[in-house]
Order: C-alpha cells, then sequence, then structure tokens
C-alpha cells in the first residue's frame, strides 16, 4: 500500500467517498504514508510533468484523479514508449486508438513462412490475413478520433504530447460518465459504469473484469518512474467500494461462455474452431485428441496475431485455415477459445510442438513489432496462463512458457521461415511478475549458468526493420540482449548457420539474440563481459556489475557424453523407426545443421519422451500416439529451444 486513502482531486460536488467505516487506530497508521505522494514541489520538476498533466486534467474534466490514473495504468502503466502505438494501434499513457494511423496491410504471422501445423505427413498450410478497411474498424480502435472531438486538440498531439493524450483520456471518462446519465463526481466509487465504458468491450463480462482491474489497481496503489523517467504515484484506496450496479444500466450484451476452459477471473467467450471437411478429402483447422490422457501437454507458447480481433475470429473459424486455443483482446483483455485443450490446435509451426502444447494469441495488427501490448492484455493472459498451468501441471518457467520465436525449425529447410513473435517488445520480465514468477538471482556470482534479465525500460538495443527496411525502430525498452563474436561491440555479430546469411539488427532477425528469463551456460569472462555457450559457439554479450544483463542461476545442464566429438541437435524429439505400428509410417529422425561440440554446455529442461501423433485422416479411428523408447532432453540452444538424444549427453548440475 502507497500514499493516502483519500482522493486528492477537489471539485464542486463533493460527497464522502462510499467506503466501509475504516477504524481509529487503523486511519492513524496511514498518516504517515501521506508522504508518499509526490509533493507540489515534485509536480513542477521534469521528472514530475506527467503527474502534473493528471492533476490538471482531473481539473478541467471534472474526473477523479485516482480515477484517471488508475486507468491509464492498466493500460500503458504511464509509459509513452517514444510516441510508438501499441500492438492494436493505441497511442500514449492513455492508449488512445487510432488504427487508421497505425494500421497496415501484412499478412498472418508477418514474419515467417511456416506451415503452421509443422508436419510433413500432410500438405503444408500457408495461410494468409487481410487486414479490414478503416471503415470497418470498430469504435473501440478509433477512441483518439472521438478525443480529439471533445478535446479540440489535433489528432498528432494526442498522439505524440502525453499531457494532451491524458486530457483526452479525461474527456473520454468524462463523457462516458454523462453518457450513463451519472454525475461528475469527485467520489471514485460513483466511476465505475463510465471505467467500464471506457474499455470499449460491448459486453458486459469484459466490462467489469476491465473495471475490477481498475479498481483492484486503486485498491492497492502504485507508483513507478515511466519510460522517459517520469516519476507517477497513485494513493492507495484500499476500502474504496465501487457502485457496481451501474453496470447494469450500460445496455451491454452478455457474454456466451458455452464450456470455454477459463478461469473465473477473467471474461472468456466461445468462438469455437470449426473441425470439418472440404474438397479433396482435406480437413481443417484442428485435430481432435485426448489430451492430457493421450499425451502430457507440456508447453504453453505465447503469439501475436498480426491481426485485428475481429478478422482474426473470422479466420479462425474458417475450416481451410489454421487454429490455436485462446486469443487476448488488447484493448481490454477479452478472451476467446477456440479449441479445447485436449485437442491439437495448428499454431505453432512444429508438430512434435503443437501436439504437447497450447497456443495462445495476443491481439496486433501491426505489420511491424515496433508496437507494446497493454497491461490489460498482460494481466488477463497471466491469469489464463496460471490456470493451465494449474490444470496441466505446466511449470511456469521459459522452458515451458514459450514465445513462438523460442519454437524451432522441425527440419533444416523450415528454420528460415519460423516466425519471430510477439519480439523484441514483449516484457517477459513484467509477464512473469504477474505469473507470480519473477525471475531473480538464484546462484553464487561465479555461477556456471546465467538467467538472463536486463531492465526491460533501460535496455534499449537498437533494432531496424520495424517501419522501414534498414531504418531505425523507436527507441524503448526491450527484453533482448544482443551478442558478439568477441567481447567488443564491435566484433562481428553471432551467426546462425542455420538461416544460411549473415546476421544483422533487424527486428525479425534472432540470429545473435538473447531473451529475458532464458538460461545459458557460461563458457568465459572478461572485465564486464560474459560469453554463453550458443549454437555451438561462444557469444559474448555485455553484463556491467552495475547495470547487469543477466544473473547467476542454478540448474542442469547437457554435455557431449565423453569420448564423442560432437553430437547432433533435433528440432523434434519423433521416436525411432522401429516404434512404428503397422498402418504409421515411420517419420524421419533427421539432424539439424547444428551440433554440440565435446566440452560445450546448455541448459537443459525437461527429459521428454519421443513421441509422435498420427493425425492424418478427418475420422478419428487411425489417429494415434506412437510412443518410441528414445528419450530427448529439451534444451536452451540458441534464441529457440532444440533437442538431444539423451542417449548422446551427460546430465550435470551447473558450478557455482
Amino acid at each position: 500500500m502507497r500514499g493516502s486513502a483519500t482522493d486528492p482531486t477537489s471539485a464542486p460536488g463533493h460527497r464522502q467517498l462510499r467506503r466501509a467505516a475504516v477504524p481509529l487506530a487503523s486511519a492513524a497508521l496511514l498518516l504517515p504514508l501521506l508522504g508518499a505522494a509526490p509533493a507540489p514541489s515534485d509536480t513542477d520538476s521534469a521528472a514530475g510533468r506527467l503527474q502534473q498533466a493528471f492533476a490538471t486534467a482531473s481539473a478541467d474534466y471534472h474526473v477523479p484523479q485516482s480515477v484517471l490514473l488508475a486507468v491509464s495504468y492498466l493500460q500503458s502503466r504511464w509509459d509513452r514508449h517514444g510516441g510508438a502505438p501499441s500492438v492494436t494501434g493505441g497511442y500514449g499513457p492513455m492508449h488512445l486508438t487510432d488504427a487508421r494511423t497505425a494500421i497496415a496491410t501484412t499478412e498472418h504471422f508477418a514474419e515467417g513462412t511456416e506451415d503452421a501445423r509443422g508436419d510433413g505427413a500432410r500438405a503444408a498450410v500457408h495461410p494468409r490475413i487481410d487486414v479490414p478497411a478503416e471503415s470497418a474498424l470498430p469504435a473501440r480502435l478509433k477512441t483518439l478520433a472521438q478525443a480529439a472531438r471533445l478535446t479540440g486538440l489535433p489528432a498528432e498531439e494526442l498522439r505524440t504530447d502525453p499531457a494532451a493524450n491524458v486530457t483526452g483520456g479525461a474527456a473520454l471518462l468524462a463523457d462516458a460518465q454523462k453518457q450513463l446519465g451519472e454525475p461528475l463526481s469527485t467520489d471514485p466509487a460513483d466511476w465505475y459504469g463510465a471505467v467500464a465504458r471506457f474499455s470499449g468491450a460491448d459486453d458486459t463480462a469484459t466490462a467489469a473484469a476491465y473495471a475490477n482491474d481498475v479498481y483492484d489497481v486503486l485498491h492497492t496503489g502504485e507508483e513507478r518512474t515511466t519510460d522517459d523517467g517520469q516519476l507517477v504515484a497513485l494513493p492507495a484506496e484500499p476500502r474504496l467500494t465501487p457502485d457496481t450496479a451501474q453496470l447494469e444500466r450500460a445496455g451491454l450484451r452478455a457474454l456466451s461462455t458455452d464450456g470455454t476452459e477459463c478461469p473465473r477471473s477473467v471474461s472468456c467467450e466461445a468462438v469455437w474452431a470449426p473441425y470439418a471437411q472440404f474438397g479433396n478429402n482435406d480437413y481443417g483447422n484442428h485435430d481432435l485428441g485426448d489430451r492430457p490422457v493421450s499425451q502430457r501437454i507440456r508447453y504453453i507458447v505465447i503469439h501475436d496475431t498480426e491481426g485485428t480481433w475481429d478478422g482474426v475470429l473470422n479466420l479462425v473459424q474458417d475450416p481451410t485455415y489454421v487454429s490455436w486455443n485462446y486469443t487476448i483482446r488488447s484493448t481490454d483483455g477479452l478472451i476467446a477459445q477456440h479449441v479445447k485443450a485436449k485437442d491439437v490446435a495448428w499454431h505453432a509451426g512444429n508438430w512434435y510442438v503443437n501436439a504437447a502444447s497450447i497456443g495462445i494469441e495476443h491481439e496486433g495488427f501491426l505489420a511491424n513489432p515496433d508496437a507494446w501490448y497493454t497491461e490489460a492484455m498482460y494481466r488477463s493472459s497471466a491469469r489464463l496462463v496460471k490456470y493451465l498451468s494449474r490444470t496441466y501441471d505446466i511449470p511456469l518457467d521459459r522452458q515451458h512458457i514459450l514465445g513462438h520465436d523460442n519454437v524451432p525449425g522441425p527440419t533444416t529447410s523450415t528454420i528460415p521461415g519460423m516466425h519471430t513473435d510477439p519480439g523484441p517488445y514483449w516484457d517477459w520480465q513484467h509477464y512473469f511478475q504477474l505469473l507470480g514468477h519473477p525471475f531473480k538471482r538464484t546462484a553464487g556470482k561465479r555461477s556456471g549458468l546465467v538467467t538472463i534479465l536486463p531492465d526491460y525500460a533501460s535496455n534499449q538495443p537498437e533494432y531496424t526493420g520495424c517501419t522501414t527496411s534498414g531504418e531505425p525502430c523507436t527507441g524503448h525498452g526491450s527484453s533482448e540482449v544482443r551478442l558478439y563474436a568477441d567481447h567488443d561491440t564491435s566484433a562481428p555479430l553471432v551467426k546462425d548457420i542455420g538461416l544460411g546469411k549473415d546476421p544483422t539488427i533487424d527486428v525479425n532477425d534472432l540470429s545473435s539474440r538473447v531473451a529475458t528469463g532464458q538460461q545459458y551456460a557460461v563458457a568465459d569472462r572478461w572485465g564486464d563481459w560474459t560469453a554463453i555457450w550458443y549454437l555451438g559457439q561462444k557469444a559474448w554479450f555485455r553484463n556491467p556489475p552495475k547495470q547487469p544483463t543477466a544473473v547467476p542461476a542454478k540448474g542442469l545442464v547437457i554435455t557431449p557424453r565423453a569420448g564423442l566429438a560432437s553430437i547432433p541437435v533435433y528440432g523434434r524429439a519423433y521416436p525411432e523407426k522401429e516404434a512404428y505400428p503397422a498402418g504409421v509410417p515411420a517419420q524421419s529422425v533427421v539432424p539439424l545443421p547444428y551440433t554440440i561440440p565435446a566440452g560445450q554446455k546448455y541448459v537443459a529442461g525437461d527429459e521428454v519422451p519421443s513421441e509422435y501423433y498420427y493425425s492424418v485422416t478427418f475420422t478419428t479411428d487411425s489417429h494415434r500416439v506412437v510412443v518410441g523408447k528414445d528419450l530427448y532432453y529439451e534444451i536452451q540452444y540458441g534464441h529457440r529451444v532444440e533437442f538431444v538424444r539423451a542417449a548422446d549427453v551427460t546430465l550435470e548440475g551447473s558450478a557455482g
């Protein structure tokens, strides 16, 4: 809890806050905390400009400052992201959406040409997505234009000036309050309906979930320094009780849940993907299964859609398209489920991973990943992942919670086409804090392992190609750290031989990048530099003690078995030929172009069985899971995970 339990906003018509009575002793305990809020002189400083902007907008539009701060926190955590739009074209601290400016035509999963199913036993599926016309975009993606009408401020100013952006958000909240027939009260409890309407949700459950999150922020309070150095504080109001009955008068629809598999803490609707036949005995867009009875669900894969909510949901209902299990909406955190967890969705581009995973898409329609993700979406996603983790016993770590960019190419030819979402701007550190499993130091400073852990806001490596090939991307926080062939930033970048080209700093080039939460074995140290084993070579990154980009860790590593000069690396853990029964074609077990030379070490995840889910016909009578005697280890080999045969390696604990 931080700050006072009183709202600092003053306006005509002030009424007593709707709270339970606070015992005198408890009230006395709150008094020393009044100093946690910024002093007036602080707001006049450069670091206090944003706090002052909230105070000014609050007074101008008669919106309680605490409500304005809490809504903004749920949208952007008060960051401005260098003026770059979010994945749904939202700008600034209030996430005012302007799809017309931000949208661009692209393919679904723009960077990559992978077959989403990832099984050579069936014809490849390479889906496309068309971005809808501006006139077809919903109102929730065009709130900046409405803010411009209400305030008289130019759209460009609302996009680029944080103070103007906050003003626009205040105007939208005040307008929502008036449309509900509610007074412009100074009591934060009286704004529940307007907050729910601000979400842009058109159903009661999603609007309520969003408003509840805002009031959770009001209850706990928040304080942080934003990505441009602004200190912002929201005092806690733990006894605040909102008038939730306002939502009944908002005229929103009921949500169709229809057997969805979601926690009660989120809003979740059913938009089921079809299991249907179409011409030439083909079918789609997923496979029926019996998980976790037939196969354990081991992974959750995090994606972004590169398509708008409505367009993507239309496509996932097309049997000729591909599928995933869930989609999460950016503006308000609404979840749609498409494929039951027992069934196998086609989403990751690697059939071994698909057969053992659940895929979660996060809404975003920008062609390039120079964008950011809303707090509402992060929180909703984290609640879903925690639920899935409990239900299917999936560990909450980076060996099991994968980005699509961590999924390996199953064969050599597929490596260049694998996808790169959710990209370097997905905040893995914050995400795992929301999951309740924050990354931290777990070993002494001379440990043989490290966990990649840069400070997201201050870690701003240069990327190119977000909007124009070769042109710099907007500078803002990143989860990723760049790797060099030597302990010098002028040294060449580390090369990924599987991609068949020289490495670059293009935003979609994963050759020489590691991401927050990933763990690697230490290969060497030199001053402020640390080397790790990566793609069969030493890879160096800056890791100064006063501003570390990695922290010591402990865990298990694999190394080639004694007597072997090197061992092969695989993109999938398929059974040996002898394991396949009659009627099921044996799948080839072919290594990738990568190897692990003797003496190198790589962090080990699970020991996994060799499995292949045979599923190439619409009728399920021929479907079966083939399990071999071979065992594999999942390892963190490069940016992506890979697999090695257990018989080829020795498993050992890390030193230090």
